[in-house]
């Protein structure tokens, strides 16, 4: 038993360094050079490197993500973390722009959030604000401590949901230099009242009071349930934004991790969805200046009214896009709807 103590005792504190009294993380961090250039939901450039890379949180915990480095770097990079919508994974938009801000000569890491995709973590798909603006925070240390970037001239990139936790992060990481979102979602606010208030007080508390009966079936070790993602059918009388999350999720934009099944994908754990309701991104927004924001959102998209909103709370400089005849999901992956150009505009004046 004792010998079972001390190899569970090891691996539990396997990349930390006993020193003294204190705890110190090791540096566990890895980079692989990948051949691969194509890959099912986006592409290289060939004047990019990509890497495979995993590194710790704060806490421990395993971050994955791909590293897009430019092929000819003059000096130290600028370097940008690009986060992926709510409910998807890093190969679902985020590497989209990574890969082509790669291109324009940034060091981008597109990143899976913390119990997505091939990031560490249990249950998957637990919902975990405070965790996932740790995840950027930790891309941060990770980026920060590469050798072939500028400590000083790291941005955030945030798409749907990773909006929202980009902001919350950047509102306690002075390091995250200028802060951008494109469709922003603002997760707190849409579980708590849904788009355009559509839900009542009534139904806030039937999910609160639905995600703490589902405790106890976890604790007794029972299946543990899912809920919300992308919609697995529509028909002609869908509403055009379940039509376009169809179209991404179950068309174009498609991707399963391996360990999971269809019918997790996208769906987040219910007991833990209620952590939501906490959250509350745009409170003290206006703290993140005088470091610049960007705000860029669809002319068509229905999430306008987060992306509103932020804009209006947060002090100056900012800024604001409209992506002209662009829904929601349109500036996730179609290159002829992304704002490319004036992202690196935006990057490269405030990292420099």
């Amino acid at each position: 038993m004792r010998s079972l103590f001390l190899l569970f005792w090891c691996l539990s504190f396997s990349g930390y360094l006993l020193q003294g009294q204190e705890i110190l993380a090791a540096d566990t961090s890895s980079m692989t050079l990948l051949e691969q250039k194509k890959f099912p939901t986006f592409e290289v450039p060939d004047n990019v490197d990509i890497y495979r890379v995993s590194f710790d949180n704060q806490y421990g915990m395993k971050i994955a993500g791909y590293l897009f480095v430019p092929d000819k770097l003059n000096g130290k990079a600028q370097a940008i973390v690009v986060g992926h919508p709510m409910g998807a994974s890093k190969e679902q938009a985020a590497c989209v722009y990574a890969a082509q801000l790669a291109s324009k000569g940034f060091a981008t890491l597109a990143i899976d959030q913390q119990f997505w995709g091939e990031s560490g973590g249990m249950p998957r798909h637990a919902i975990a604000p405070d965790l996932y603006a740790e995840a950027f925070m930790a891309a941060v240390d990770f980026l920060g401590t590469r050798d072939f970037v500028d400590p000083e001239k790291i941005g955030v990139l945030g798409v749907c949901g990773s909006g929202s936790f980009v902001i919350s992060a950047a509102k306690i990481d002075p390091r995250m230099k200028a802060v951008a979102t494109v469709s922003m979602y603002n997760i707190g606010e849409m579980r708590r009242s849904g788009l355009n208030n559509s839900q009542s007080l009534e139904q806030r508390k039937k999910v609160i009071a639905d995600a703490a009966a589902a405790r106890y079936d976890n604790f007794l070790g029972k299946e543990r349930p899912l809920v919300g993602g992308a919609p697995f059918s529509i028909d002609e009388k869908s509403p055009a934004p379940r039509k376009a999350s169809y179209n991404f999720y179950r068309g174009r934009g498609a991707f399963q991790p391996a360990w999971e099944t269809p019918e997790m994908n996208t769906r987040s754990d219910k007991a833990s969805n209620a952590a939501f309701m906490n959250f509350y991104p745009f409170n003290d927004i206006e703290t993140i200046s005088p470091r610049p924001m960007l705000f860029i959102m669809g002319e068509k998209a229905h999430s306008q009214p987060f992306t509103k909103e932020a804009y209006a709370k947060a002090a100056e400089p900012k800024e604001l896009l409209i992506v002209p005849g662009a829904d929601h999901f349109d500036l996730y992956d179609k290159l002829e709807f992304l704002p490319l150009d004036k992202l690196v505009e935006f990057f490269k004046y405030n990292l420099k």
